[in-house]
């Protein structure tokens, strides 16, 4: 089944505000959104927890670790691509952003924490162990973080999802970071 990458101009009604307010954002409307403008309810939700991110207790550098982490493990390219151009945007370390896309250690203990701890909740499917928390608190989180991990980890399944099955174009804003 082929999926339709919408225009601001051919969405679906209900979808047409959201899009317009994603390219005022990003300057364009990214080819994902095009894809949610199919579903004004996926559409309305992706960006609406990306909206409510904003008041995470994460910072963007650890925010993006979290997107990358995610997008990663689930192999998706879009998002890796996407993530590794906010990422820099954010100015993350580019030894951090490296290893995340190798999916290796990174070179920041407390980030290499968020990390694991990202990666073991998605592998684990959010049945984590007590051991797993307390390492991510020992390297100084707190429940709010889980918590903030939890948000992007639901905001990466809809969207790396999506892309699987849509086989989402990648768009050529973020090809210099194609994965």
């Amino acid at each position: 089944m082929k999926f339709d990458v919408y225009s601001i101009d051919n969405a679906p009604e209900k979808s047409r505000a959201t899009l317009e307010g994603v390219k005022q954002a990003y300057g364009f409307v990214p080819n994902l959104f095009g894809v949610f403008a199919e579903s004004p309810a996926a559409t309305q939700a992706y960006a609406a927890i990306g909206k409510a991110l904003e008041s995470a207790g994460l910072n963007p550098v650890e925010q993006q670790v979290v997107f990358l982490s995610v997008s990663a493990e689930n192999g998706c390219k879009y998002c890796v691509a996407a993530h590794s151009t906010i990422a820099k945007g954010v100015k993350m370390p580019a030894e951090v952003l490296a290893a995340l896309r190798d999916q290796d250690d990174l070179p920041d203990d407390r980030l290499q924490a968020l990390a694991a701890f990202t990666r073991t909740v998605v592998q684990n499917r959010g049945w984590v162990l007590d051991a797993d928390l307390q390492a991510f608190v020992d390297a100084g989180f707190e429940r709010r973080h889980v918590l903030d991990v939890l948000t992007i980890i639901a905001m990466k399944t809809l969207s790396n999802y999506t892309n699987h099955i849509a086989e989402t174009p990648l768009d050529e804003a973020f090809s210099e970071q194609a994965w």
